[in-house]
């Protein structure tokens, strides 16, 4: 049976109120790998000083962070997501400053008095179950000839660190992620992205193509990682796996990271981020 929308939501929200600290702490405050790319989003959107900007699933706030740097102290931002605990780390590790706010709210249903000069939204789309109103509903938050940034992972073939793992996971646990799941890669090409944003309406549109090459270490840094920060309710699933079917498991995906294991035995995985502008 397909996870209806608002129980997907529902368990969204649930798996980021969990993992949002550990998030915040391994990636996002990183700036390597894949969050290279959030100074290029702030970068291309070209804020200005006064500028009045909102950040869509800002989660733990950190291109919200760099927003606030931009803008001064004529403007302001405001970044919102579903997830609880996101915005209570995103509360503590942003400045208490009277231009910035956080808020708890979905990016298909927000609703705003203010019209924004600037919209972003980083590694968050492909979460959205109705994307097309999420995105209408970020245009009519633009005030005319307002801006809008998003990024995204590219296609899977360029971004193998996810799919190492899951092509083999999916092998041994059918239902590891429930069926109806919005497919996290189905903006992955230029075309896809583009084609969607077009559809709600946004002209102007520039997707800038990007590689963050990023290596998690050794293999087995690259699996003790992957089961340490796993959610709980995918961990329960891996739990229920045969010592046996855990071993097999292991090497399918050590032989699907061989391509990019070097010589050192580190891995060093292509990572492509698709980077768009669009105008209201």
């Amino acid at each position: 049976m397909k996870i209806k929308s608002s129980e997907y939501k529902k368990r969204n929200m649930l798996i980021w109120n969990e993992v949002a600290p550990r998030y915040h702490k391994r990636w996002a405050t990183a700036k390597h790998g894949p969050f290279q790319s959030t100074k290029k989003l702030v970068d291309l959107v070209k804020v200005e000083k006064g500028n009045h900007i909102l950040d869509v699933a800002c989660g733990t706030g950190v291109v919200t962070k760099f927003l606030n740097q931009k803008v001064g102290k004529s403007g302001y931002v405001i970044g919102v997501d579903t997830s609880i605990t996101a915005i209570k780390v995103a509360k503590k590790w942003n400045e208490k400053t009277p231009n910035l706010l956080f808020v708890n709210a979905d990016a298909e249903n927000f609703l705003f008095k203010e019209k924004f000069d600037i919209i972003t939204c980083q590694f968050a789309l492909f979460f959205f179950p109705n994307s097309q109103k999420a995105l209408k509903n970020m245009r009519n938050s633009l005030r005319k000839e307002g801006k809008l940034g998003i990024s995204v992972h590219g296609h899977p073939d360029r971004v193998p660190y996810f799919d190492s793992i899951f092509d083999a996971v999916t092998q041994f646990i059918p239902n590891y992620v429930p069926l109806g799941t919005p497919d996290f890669d189905r903006f992955g090409t230029k075309k896809q992205l583009k084609d969607e944003i077009k559809k709600a309406g946004f002209s102007k549109i520039k997707v800038n193509d990007y590689d963050f090459p990023y290596s998690p270490g050794t293999f087995e840094q690259y699996w003790k990682n992957y089961l340490r920060y796993i959610a709980k309710p995918i961990k329960e699933k891996l739990d229920k796996l045969e010592k046996s079917q855990r071993k097999e498991l292991k090497e399918m995906v050590r032989k699907n990271t061989k391509p990019y294991t070097k010589r050192n035995e580190i891995i060093q995985f292509p990572w492509e981020v698709l980077i768009l502008t669009a105008k209201y």
